[in-house]
């Protein structure tokens, strides 16, 4: 018997968490945060949905927040075992389960400072863990090179490929023997795209009798990345003319450092101005530090140009900003500037200052070059919606609104499908499992399989189990 069970990232593209169980073993593919409103956040991340006792392994992706944020709560629900991963997830994890650490709290203070303040109806909620369950996860990890097997449970075994999604980021395959007879299940985490700035392609896993595969674009193409530098710098140059501020919300694991090769390249091919580029986020000052130390994940483009003595993410009038008085003083600045801040989806930290001082004035603009769930601060700003909510308090949406969706690293709905077929092609594979996606790019796609004649494709469910 084989099954699996999703308690997060199912019919939704946050808080990814998938149960693998078996007759001798159970493994938890992933465990995230769950992103969106404050309180639906708290209700969410509070508890898993199973028991962490009843976990023999754990197997990370990548390191991005709705993959990696709830470890530290599944230690404290009681999780003793090990945590699989790259060595660049590892690295990056240590980086970003701080910042949501200091995250939590930092908005937890705020808040309160507000209520106090103002005497708004804003309430304040506890952090969900601190530095020091952060450290205790941290040694939980174990890393494992790509391509190389290990047993992480009575009867599984796995093997990393490149996912093409983030540094370190993988597609996992696991070879389960249950009741004598070896299924090898494939999880794509989060897939990447061909031709990905820096990051190599994403590997096709042959032989696979299950495909669990993500879905985020499932109902939708992404433009050519070919024009994709143009139009940022088109955004650049048109708001430098008026003297406006541009804020590009990224994630700070990876986004963030193809936004700044890509800015780079414009500047030194003398297609932007020369004005200021800021990266607020001490995150992503950490996060570059560490795609830095693993050149062994970068394409052959970007691992010529650092072996070149030149770094990717580095150029004249480009600042990182870690220290926050240096953080308000870019929003006192006057003139044209670029500021890329997390978090991506603007659901907290230092991008929500900066849009609450931007946004109201029509010469500013607002970049989205990310994915935005449903529910968030990002998803409403792309709506355009006349008035968006920061820190409580209402403002009146005027800002230009400039979406650039082809810098997703997320396979669009033709790479997809070209995925699934290319691991049917090299195998035996038999059922699709779709997770990690809204409802109707979920249903687009299962479609699109269906009429390629998959046989049993699924939509997961949360907490309903798929016998495979």
């Amino acid at each position: 018997m084989i099954e699996i069970e999703s308690f997060g990232a199912a019919e939704t593209v946050t808080g990814s968490r998938h149960i693998v169980r078996t007759s001798r073993a159970t493994v938890l593919l992933d465990c995230g945060l769950f992103q969106g409103r404050r309180q639906q956040y708290v209700e969410q991340n509070r508890t898993l949905g199973f028991r962490a006792s009843e976990v023999d392994a754990v197997v990370l992706s990548h390191a991005h927040i709705d993959h990696s944020g709830a470890l530290p709560i599944l230690l404290k629900h009681g999780y003793k075992g090990s945590i699989y991963s790259t060595a660049a997830t590892h690295d990056l994890a240590t980086a970003m389960l701080a910042d949501a650490a200091n995250i939590q709290a930092a908005d937890a203070r705020h808040l309160e400072r507000i209520a106090e303040r103002d005497g708004l109806d804003v309430v304040a909620t506890e952090p969900l863990y601190d530095q020091r369950d952060v450290d205790h996860t941290l040694a939980r990890f174990v890393a494992v090179p790509y391509h190389a097997r290990r047993t992480i449970a009575e009867g599984v075994s796995l093997v990393f490929h490149e996912a093409g999604h983030v540094l370190g980021s993988a597609v996992t395959a696991l070879d389960v023997d249950d009741d004598g007879m070896t299924r090898r299940l494939v999880f794509t985490g989060d897939l990447g795209r061909k031709e990905t700035p820096i990051l190599r392609d994403p590997e096709v896993v042959g032989s696979a009798d299950v495909l669990v595969m993500e879905s985020t674009y499932g109902d939708r193409l992404h433009p050519p990345r070919a024009g994709l530098e143009d139009a940022l710098g088109d955004v650049v140059r048109r708001v430098a003319a008026r003297g406006g501020k541009i804020v590009i919300p990224t994630f700070a694991l990876e986004r963030a450092q193809e936004i700044v090769y890509a800015l780079k390249r414009l500047r030194e091919g003398n297609r932007i101005p020369r004005i200021p580029v800021y990266v607020d986020s001490p995150l992503t000052v950490c996060v570059t530090d560490v795609f830095a130390r693993h050149p062994e994940c970068y394409d052959a483009e970007a691992h010529a140009v650092l072996t070149s003595g030149d770094s990717p993410f580095d150029f004249e009038g480009l600042s990182y900003v870690s220290e926050k008085v240096d953080s308000q003083a870019i929003d006192a600045a006057d003139g044209a500037l670029v500021v890329l801040s997390a978090s991506g989806m603007c659901e907290a930290g230092r991008v929500l200052h900066h849009l609450r001082s931007t946004i109201e004035d029509p010469k500013n603009a607002v970049v989205i070059v990310g994915f935005q769930a449903g529910h968030t601060l990002g998803r409403r700003i792309v709506e355009r919606r006349p008035r968006v909510k920061i820190f409580g308090v209402e403002r009146d949406l005027r800002a230009e609104v400039v979406v650039l969706n082809g810098f997703s690293a997320h396979a669009d709905r033709d790479e997809l499908i070209a995925y699934a077929e290319a691991t049917r092609e090299r195998g035996k594979l038999r059922t699709v499992v779709l997770v990690h996606g809204e409802p109707g790019a979920q249903r687009s796609l299962r479609e699109a399989l269906e009429e390629r004649s998959f046989p049993n494709v699924v939509i997961a469910r949360r907490g309903a189990p798929i016998r495979l």
